[in-house]
Parts: structure tokens; C-alpha cells; sequence
């Protein structure tokens, strides 16, 4: 299920100020290649959608790391008959963009920040993290419960 949401960045703020709203988009897509395809292109479209044309440095970068942390979803996180889940949320005031993706493999936590060993020049995989660890300020994995886990990077949008 789809949702595109506002919500207001301070809830008790004064009424004569201008509050820009916080932005929410969050989709559940199958644990496929398919699926993480459609989470690059899905979180184009709202990025585009949201100020960040499809054009722009920004959505280019976002997409990637949508592509690569849907990727490892796939790849890491998958099992059988259970989906994973894209979220974006845009907070207009820094600006910045939070991606999170939630998969079903708690158990299998990727290496905390800054602790990224490269891979072999000769194989052909095993750099998602290192893009992810490069293009946004700042990533890491939390496990809001016994079943998911989410590994997430803020973009800034300045």
C-alpha cells in the first residue's frame, strides 16, 4: 500500500509561523530483483514529485541508494513469501532525505558504519555498502523488532 504524506515538522509551533511539512512516502514491494527495481524508479518519481527533478544530482544520487539498500534487501534480507518495505521521508527544513528499507532478516546486520572491509578488485559485487557509505552523510541499521530489520541513509538535499 501506498502513502503520501504531510505531516507538520514542529506540531506545537506558533500558528503565525510558516511550518513547511515533513513528507512521508512508504511502500511495500516483493523481495525481488523486480521489486527493487520499481523501488529505484518509485523513489525517483516521488522525489520528482516532491521538488528533485528527475534531472537533478539529487535524484540521481537517491535513486542509487534506494537501488543498492533494495538490492541488498534482496540479496541479504530476503525470505520466502515476505516483502520488504521502501520509506522516504523528506524533511524540508535542512533539507533532507531519509531512505529506510526494511527487510525480514534481523539476523543479518550489515557492518556498522566506517567499518567496511572493499571487496576483491575481482569480483564483480559487494560495493553497495561503500556507495551507500560515500553518497549519503550518514547511515546505519536499527531493529525496531524481533522480525525486521531496517537499514536506512540520509541525502543531503541542499
Amino acid at each position: 500500500m501506498k502513502a503520501d504524506t504531510a505531516h507538520l515538522a514542529a506540531p506545537h509551533a506558533d500558528p503565525t509561523q510558516h511550518v513547511t511539512p515533513t513528507r512521508h512516502f512508504t511502500m511495500c514491494l516483493s523481495a525481488t530483483f523486480r521489486g527493487a527495481r520499481l523501488a529505484r524508479h518509485l523513489a525517483a518519481e516521488q522525489l520528482h514529485r516532491w521538488g528533485w527533478p528527475y534531472d537533478t544530482e539529487v535524484n540521481h544520487t537517491s535513486a542509487l541508494l534506494v537501488a543498492e539498500l533494495a538490492t541488498n534487501a534482496v540479496l541479504h534480507g530476503r525470505v520466502r513469501g515476505r516483502d520488504f518495505r521502501l520509506r522516504l521521508t523528506l524533511y524540508p527544513e535542512d533539507p533532507a532525505l531519509r531512505i529506510e528499507v526494511t527487510d525480514a532478516r534481523p539476523d543479518r546486520r550489515p557492518p556498522t558504519p566506517g567499518t567496511l572491509t572493499p571487496p576483491f578488485p575481482d569480483l564483480d559485487s559487494g560495493r553497495g555498502l561503500f556507495l551507500v557509505e560515500a553518497l549519503s552523510t550518514h547511515w546505519g541499521t536499527t531493529c525496531g523488532d524481533p522480525y525486521t530489520k531496517t537499514v536506512w541513509c540520509e541525502v543531503a538535499l541542499a
